[in-house]
């Protein structure tokens, strides 16, 4: 799923609770631990070779770090222990985090395993599923029709 979808997923479920940044952020923070990490390089480098003309760069030009950083990040093993640590100090925060297991579970169905498949369990194991790509009409357009009702309830159940 894109980032930007995820971010607002998790600020639509987790951010309600005084948190509604911190749940934008760890809404898409798989994303960004591993393709923003790669982005910011790029850019400081001066590479911009695979960031015109749109889609997935091409797997052979991704780091060997993007796919550990990628794997960390969208495994629940590393969310659930995060959020366990956080939440013996502060659970307005970690009920923020809860936002990071559901990028996970977001992802899990909507990556194909030819491209960054959702290693739920990594790295206990490499268990990945085939699924539909998120830019996939069926996925994308329910996906969108799923957020804003989401903030439409939100906003409503405001007021």
């Amino acid at each position: 799923m894109d980032t930007l979808s995820h971010a607002l997923w998790g600020k639509g479920l987790f951010g309600y609770r005084g948190n509604p940044w911190l749940a934008l952020f760890f809404g898409a923070m798989p994303d960004l631990f591993s393709f923003g990490i790669l982005i910011i390089v790029r850019l400081m480098s001066g590479d911009y070779s695979n960031m015109i003309g749109g889609g997935p760069p091409p797997l052979d030009s991704i780091p060997w770090w993007v796919y550990i950083n990628y794997d960390l990040s969208h495994s629940f093993v590393s969310a659930l222990v995060c959020i366990s640590i956080v939440h013996k100090f502060n659970k307005n925060i970690s009920f923020a985090m809860w936002a990071w297991p559901f990028h996970i579970l977001l992802d899990f169905p909507f990556h194909s395993k030819a491209y960054f498949p959702t290693k739920l369990l990594y790295p206990l194991t490499e268990f990945s599923f085939d699924g539909l790509p998120w830019s996939n009409p069926k996925i994308w357009f329910p996906n969108l029709a799923g957020i804003i009702l989401l903030f439409m309830y939100r906003k409503y159940k405001s007021v």
